[in-house]
């Protein structure tokens, strides 16, 4: 059974302030770090904020994990997160010695264009394009991909995603972050 959007907040929250205090760092350094005002991260923290896919990218590149560490603590179901163009829902995790492999199902929906922040060093994304057609890749170094094909990009930099055309195009992501 699912989650609320309250009760995922919750969960979310408390795995980001496990993971900031397993580093010793205080809430208003992560919010720093992040770029997120100190009250902003309070409430994320205190699950009272159902924060987006593009604020959650950023604090888990500064505490150095994958998204899914984020929202999939031990034996909870992954919540579908969304942005302003992506709908994502994670399918799997598996965790290597020097890597953590994350496999997501994306909808990303036409008309709008989202940039994700980078994701730290020598992370790499890969998107098979299962429906419809989109432009993704870093910033300025988007390249276009079509049903049945695939493309891979560094995704240190900020990185951007849109759907090509009137119609929401659907795939497989998976980002592998060295650890």
């Amino acid at each position: 059974m699912g989650s609320t959007g309250k009760e995922t907040a919750h969960l979310v929250g408390q795995r980001i302030r496990e993971l900031r205090t397993a580093r010793g760092w205080s809430l208003s350094s992560l919010a720093v770090r992040a770029h997120l005002g100190k009250a902003t991260m309070s409430q994320i923290e205190a699950g009272q904020r159902n924060p987006t896919l593009e604020t959650l990218y950023a604090i888990a590149a500064q505490l150095e994990v994958g998204l899914s560490a984020l929202v999939t603590p031990a034996g909870v179901d992954a919540p579908v997160v969304r942005g302003k163009a992506v709908q994502g829902a994670l399918a799997a995790v598996y965790h290597d010695p020097a890597v953590t492999t994350e496999i997501y199902r994306l909808q990303i929906r036409p008309g709008r264009i989202q940039i994700s922040p980078g994701h730290g060093p020598g992370v790499i994304e890969h998107l098979f394009i299962t429906s419809g057609a989109v432009s993704v890749g870093p910033v300025g170094e988007t390249i276009d991909i079509a049903a049945g094909a695939d493309g891979s990009w560094e995704s240190s930099g900020p990185h951007s995603y849109c759907a090509l055309g009137d119609q929401i195009a659907e795939g497989i992501l998976i980002i592998r972050h060295p650890r």
